[in-house]
């Protein structure tokens, strides 16, 4: 009868031992998978998120702007010429200019917008609980922050200059909807600033 007692003892103390030994790794692993999470969420060049991330949150904000009519505008931000920095200065200074521009971009919105890199020379900024007026005045405000920053590469300074496209959330807006018209202001501004 002892020794039957001290078998199940055992038995117990070793499933207790594999369910802590599961707890653990079972820990680990989610602890890992938000890591992962992380990384699929992050641009591979800049300290911001990428697109996948951004098209959620757009998505968020689209859905709250339906619900409770929140005005909220997205800013789509082209950094110009982008391949006439590559082709004079190297990839090197063209990667330095989108993290240049991703830092004072960056530096100049509030903790409550949501910056992601969103392509090669785009940026995606969700303005959230801001007018359309407010928003154009952001996007002005923006480009000038940024052609009064230029890049230094060690030996002479690149100025740069971003074109900026801005849509309102509109009511039965999808994030599709506020996304296309967002870029096609981003190419209408290129378009009138090359005039």
């Amino acid at each position: 009868m002892a020794d039957a007692q001290e078998i199940r003892a055992n038995a117990f103390g070793q499933l207790a031992d594999e369910n802590a030994l599961l707890r653990a790794s079972i820990g680990e692993m989610r602890e890992r998978l938000s890591e992962l999470e992380e990384v699929a969420d992050s641009d591979t060049l800049t300290p911001l998120p990428n697109r996948r991330r951004f098209v959620r949150e757009l998505e968020r904000v689209v859905g709250q702007a339906n619900r409770h009519g929140t005005p909220s505008a997205l800013l789509y931000i082209d950094l110009d010429n982008l391949k006439a920095i590559n082709d004079r200065h190297g990839h090197f200074a063209g990667d330095a200019a989108l993290i240049h521009v991703a830092r004072v971009l960056a530096d100049l919105i509030r903790s409550t917008d949501i910056l992601a890199r969103i392509g090669g020379d785009e940026f995606g900024l969700i303005l959230d609980h801001l007018d359309h007026n407010s928003a154009i005045e952001t996007a002005e405000r923006l480009a000038r922050c940024i052609a009064a920053a230029p890049l230094d590469i060690g030996g002479g300074a690149v100025s740069l200059q971003v074109s900026i496209g801005t849509a309102t959330i509109l009511a039965g807006d999808t994030a599709a909807d506020v996304m296309h018209r967002a870029d096609r202001n981003m190419y209408l501004a290129k378009d009138h600033d090359a005039l």
